[in-house]
Parts: C-alpha cells; sequence; structure tokens
C-alpha cells in the first residue's frame, strides 16, 4: 500500500498572500498536501468590495485550526520574522496538539 503523502498547514498573516503561494507552490510540487488559507482578509489591499465581518473572522479561524488538526505539520510562513495575534494563537494551538511548527524566516 502506498504511503500517504505528508499534510501541511500553513499559516501566517494574509498580508503575506505572494509568499504563502510560493510556499504552497513549493510544497506541492515537494509532493505534500497543503491546507493553507483560503480567504485573506486584508481585501481591501486587493480591491474588493465586500469587507469580512467579525463573525465571518471568527468562523475562519476556527476553521483554520481544524486545518492544523488534520495536518502532520504546520509551516509559518512569516517574512522579516513577522508573527501577528492570529497566527501566535495558531502557533500555540499547534504546538498543545503535538504537531511540528516550523518558520519560513526563523529570525
Amino acid at each position: 500500500m502506498p504511503q500517504r503523502p505528508e499534510i501541511v498547514c500553513i499559516c501566517g498573516s494574509t498580508r503575506f498572500v505572494d509568499e504563502m503561494a510560493t510556499a504552497n507552490r513549493d510544497l506541492t510540487f515537494g509532493g505534500a498536501i497543503v491546507l493553507a488559507p483560503g480567504v485573506f482578509l486584508r481585501v481591501e489591499d486587493r480591491g474588493a468590495d465586500a469587507s469580512i465581518t467579525p463573525e465571518q473572522k471568527a468562523a475562519l479561524d476556527e476553521l483554520h485550526l481544524r486545518k492544523i488538526d488534520l495536518a502532520d505539520r504546520v509551516l509559518v510562513v512569516n517574512p522579516g520574522g513577522y508573527v501577528g495575534e492570529s497566527t501566535s494563537r495558531e502557533v500555540a494551538y499547534a504546538r498543545a496538539t503535538g504537531k511540528p511548527v516550523s518558520f519560513t524566516d526563523p529570525g
């Protein structure tokens, strides 16, 4: 029976959408199944008309924790060493559930 590919959950500030896309591509080409944010909250930076409500933000945060549950490990995309409040919570959750956590910028 073939071995299942590694599942990696990407975490990080949604301001780093381009860097997350690069990490997603690299992991995918490396044979991993990638779980990543599906909605980028900084919609105003991308010319979108709609904003995200606090209820939607809370639901997205909870959904991302479930993605961490499914993952074998977490990769934090953190250019310049930046880790915001939401990402810090995700890292703490991942560590509390025994998931290995690594960072793109150990800074």
